[in-house]
């Protein structure tokens, strides 16, 4: 993240950067995504309309997650989403020895002063994060991690299903095989 007016020109810079290489990708009203559309492998109506029941539910499908995070990339704001699975990633880390430095690795590029794909969490959060860094567990990110969580829900999820590249999803969407399965019956004469 930018950091007060020294840095407008670096900010600037990096904001034109992804903007020339998302330019062309943002224009698009068709979002025919490479991840959310492999063959005729593309999430039916339900699966589209079953996203708006819960985050959690948009989250939990692949097509669901893939139209959220192009979402976010739309939005300069992918780092959250790649926090979010980072921490998941790391707290299902099976070997402990391997905690500090999948640990320092998250906090460098999310966390710390300089990150590079910085978070945007409360000073507290961070100063606890910061804490826990001195003997990592897998819950050292929890604190982090859920305030991202809430601000996902709560901010990003009802913009996403407000958008046109929502409604472009929905209307792409091929029908249920349910909905094949039942023609409509034909009249006897």
């Amino acid at each position: 993240m930018c950091k007060g007016l020294a840095s407008l020109p670096t900010c600037l810079e990096r904001a034109k950067e992804l903007k020339a290489r998302l330019g062309s990708f943002l224009q698009k009203n068709n979002w025919n995504l490479p991840c959310c559309k492999i063959g005729k492998n593309k999430p039916t109506l339900e699966e589209c309309h079953r996203w708006k029941e819960s985050f959690e539910k948009l989250l939990s499908s692949k097509y669901g997650l893939c139209a959220f995070t192009t979402f976010l990339v739309s939005e300069f704001s992918e780092e959250n989403i790649a926090f979010y699975f980072a921490c998941e990633d790391y707290r299902n880390t099976k070997c402990p020895a391997k905690l500090p430095s999948k640990a320092r690795k998250i906090y460098d590029e999310f966390i710390g002063s300089e990150a590079p794909r910085e978070i945007n969490i409360d000073h507290e959060t961070r100063d606890i994060t910061k804490a826990n860094m001195l003997t990592p567990s897998s819950s050292c990110f929890d604190l982090a991690q859920h305030k991202i969580y809430m601000l996902m829900a709560k901010d990003c999820y009802p913009r996403f299903l407000r958008s046109q590249a929502y409604r472009d999803l929905v209307c792409q969407a091929k029908p249920s095989a349910k909905a094949d399965k039942h023609p409509q019956q034909e009249k006897k004469v």
